[in-house]
């Protein structure tokens, strides 16, 4: 027969018959009729060359070919159902062995990585948790797989991305503790923008949503220093009279360390939605879906 016309539903049932030695419980064992299975054996014995089963008075008994194939043909047709099981079938979060690249900013890390590792750890062991950062909001890294998730506010994602909204956030002005500023019972846009500011921004840019509310009003901040990380603009702020703009979710998790407090901002700004992305081939990975509602089970959790 040649390779080309082979039928790979042979597989089956020679793996059948060389496990059961007999045609009789290998046609049982398949649910078909002995003379589907007697067919079956003689389209086997012309694939193969060789006859596999001889009869040995009421027995039958395999041929020193078919004794060398039965541990492989066993394998290999182990391996065909293990390829043909519908996604996730027999998935063990126990014994899962795998590392996942997450792309998030130091801000989102330093929040919630802490207790998604712990989580992580203990429902499965053996997955690794790698952080990248996140120069910018390019998909390309998602749709190359050079990442997993993407964790961030929605950019130009594309229309294949897959997105979840993790949390809703909102900025708040974050200043030391004996600021000019806490004294004003309700902090006025005059008074907010006539102050220093130091700003973060990964790509060292001044502007943004607060800047045109602001503009709005005819108003404008000054902005003295711009720094990559929240967590430097929050050291920056304890220690001068500068008021930094930071994420209230950040500014909660302890980071100030006493040494700041938190404004509500004079005027309003769209809330912020935190998100995750990925790509379409990893929406039924029993893995990644799992990673997916645990993340989500983090962020949402109320010791958040």
């Amino acid at each position: 027969m040649p390779s080309a016309d082979i039928d790979l539903n042979l597989l089956g049932a020679l793996d059948a018959l060389l496990s059961e030695g007999s045609v009789a419980r290998a046609a049982e064992r398949l649910q078909l009729s002995e003379s589907a299975m007697s067919r079956t054996l003689a389209r086997l014995r012309e694939a193969t060359g060789d006859p596999l089963l001889v009869r040995a008075g009421r027995a039958m008994v395999p041929t020193p070919h078919a004794l060398a194939l039965r541990e492989r043909v066993r394998e290999l047709a182990q391996e065909a159902r293990a390829v043909l099981q519908p996604a996730g079938a027999g998935f063990e979060l126990r014994t899962l062995q795998r590392t996942f690249t997450l792309r998030a900013n130091d801000g989102f890390i330093e929040a919630f990585a802490p207790r998604l590792v712990a989580r992580a750890a203990q429902q499965a062991p053996g997955v690794c948790l790698r952080f990248a950062p996140k120069p910018d909001k390019d998909v390309r890294p998602l749709r190359e797989g050079l990442i997993e998730l993407d964790i961030g506010v929605l950019g130009e994602s594309g229309p294949e991305v897959r997105v979840q909204a993790l949390y809703r956030d909102r900025f708040v002005a974050a200043v030391r503790e004996g600021h000019a500023l806490l004294s004003d019972t309700q902090l006025s846009a005059e008074c907010y923008a006539a102050c220093g500011h130091v700003v973060t921004s990964r790509r060292g840019r001044m502007r943004g949503p607060v800047d045109e509310a602001l503009a709005a009003r005819g108003l404008a901040r000054r902005v003295a220093v711009v720094v990559p990380s929240f967590r430097a603009a929050l050291a920056i702020a304890a220690a001068t009279d500068l008021v930094a703009l930071v994420p209230a979710s950040f500014f909660e998790r302890e980071l100030a360390q006493g040494a700041l407090r938190a404004i509500e901002l004079p005027v309003p700004t769209e809330p912020i939605t935190i998100s995750q992305m990925w790509h379409p081939r990893l929406d039924r990975d029993p893995a990644h879906r799992w990673l997916r509602e645990l993340l989500l089970e983090v962020c949402r959790s109320d010791d958040r």
